[in-house]
């Protein structure tokens, strides 16, 4: 073997770790602060919505002249501003081709309903019939030309009536077949009205 002295091993406990808990929380301080620092900055160098933009400004600024000038000076009081009123535009009279198709699938709807009416009784026909009441007000909502407005709305209220009725005599459980005609005689003259 050889000569040489050996090392001797010998097993010692290592020493332990400084602890980087206080390194830690500083930098995680320093971070919060740093936030805090740029969320203040944001909050009083942004302008807000009711600042005025800049190169907006309202306030002439005032600089000396050598010559005295002609204009006006200020008045201690301002003047009242007049608020514009906006209202809304005059709806524009439809043509009757215009407003025919507008209230063709109500119309259209009107006479399939009063079918399925016939057909159905109880809380069925009832629902039907709320339906075609509804439809009725859209129609009564919509915008007639003035070429046809006085016969429109004439034979609406009649229309609108007989629904009542109709609804009334389902309710009851009563025989609807004068009031379905009633109806359907209605909306055939609100047909024939805007030509359908």
């Amino acid at each position: 073997m050889t000569d040489e002295q050996q090392p001797d091993v010998r097993w010692a406990p290592m020493e332990p770790q400084p602890s980087n808990r206080g390194r830690i929380a500083l930098i995680v301080g320093l971070i919060v602060a740093g936030l805090v620092i740029v969320g203040v900055l944001l909050f009083f160098l942004l302008p807000r919505g009711d600042s005025p933009a800049p190169g907006a400004s309202e306030t002439p600024s005032a600089s000396a002249s050598a010559t005295p000038s002609a204009t006006a000076s200020p008045s201690a009081e301002p003047e009242p501003s007049m608020t514009p009123i906006t209202t809304a535009p005059p709806v524009a009279d439809p043509s009757v081709d215009a407003f025919r198709g507008q209230v063709q699938g109500w119309l259209n709807d009107a006479l399939t309903g009063l079918d399925i009416v016939s057909d159905s009784t109880g809380q069925d026909a009832v629902s039907v019939v709320d339906t075609l009441i509804d439809d009725a007000q859209r129609l009564a909502e919509t915008p007639p030309p003035s070429s046809i407005e006085s016969e429109w709305r004439a034979a609406l209220d009649v229309y609108a009536q007989t629904l009542v009725t109709l609804r009334t005599v389902v309710t009851d459980g009563g025989s609807t077949g004068s009031a379905i005609d009633d109806s359907r005689s209605a909306a055939g003259d609100l047909r024939a009205i805007v030509g359908l």
